[in-house]
């Protein structure tokens, strides 16, 4: 099963190497993972998707803990969360495809965010599925480039991670 594990970290060198380092150690494999600093210049917030049963998880979530590094965690996907990757596409506009191009990314909310006279260059966000089915739709020869952030997710409502 897919978890998505949301880290309070501090914001020094090297921590996220430590968390890098305790998946490898262990064989789990880290399938995305996305860091920034939060609103408190001394934390950021690390988000790991990672696949695996129950037991696995919270294994890695009792490992996680114990690094110094990490002031808390939770794994939003067992409560009620939103999730969004972010996906930057370059694909080949040529003469009568363009159209059919700006039309795609009409249909899947997409931004044109840069054109030139053989080229678009498009920004789309939403949860995989979508970026996955935006990619399927273009034709494969028509993809020069894809760029993606990796999935960031938070819990809805009043609960949220903090210290």
């Amino acid at each position: 099963m897919r978890h998505i594990i949301s880290i309070l970290i501090e914001n020094e060198s090297g921590a996220l190497s430590r968390v890098a380092g305790l998946f490898s150690a262990r064989g789990y494999n880290i399938e995305s993972l996305t860091v920034a600093p939060t609103e408190d210049a001394s934390l950021s917030r690390m988000t790991v998707v990672t696949s695996g049963s129950d037991e696995i998880i919270e294994q890695i979530t009792k490992q996680l803990n114990k690094l110094i590094d990490v002031v808390k965690l939770i794994d939003i996907s067992e409560s009620s969360h939103i999730e969004r990757e972010l996906m930057l596409i370059k694909v080949r506009a040529l003469d009568g495809a363009r159209e059919e191009i700006v039309r795609l990314a009409d249909i899947f909310r997409g931004k044109i965010i840069d054109v030139t006279p053989s080229s678009y260059v498009i920004e789309v966000t939403g949860e995989k599925s979508k970026l996955d089915a935006f990619v399927q739709t273009l034709p494969t020869d028509a993809i020069i480039e894809v760029v993606r952030s990796g999935t960031t997710g938070i819990l809805r409502g009043e609960r949220g991670l903090h210290v």
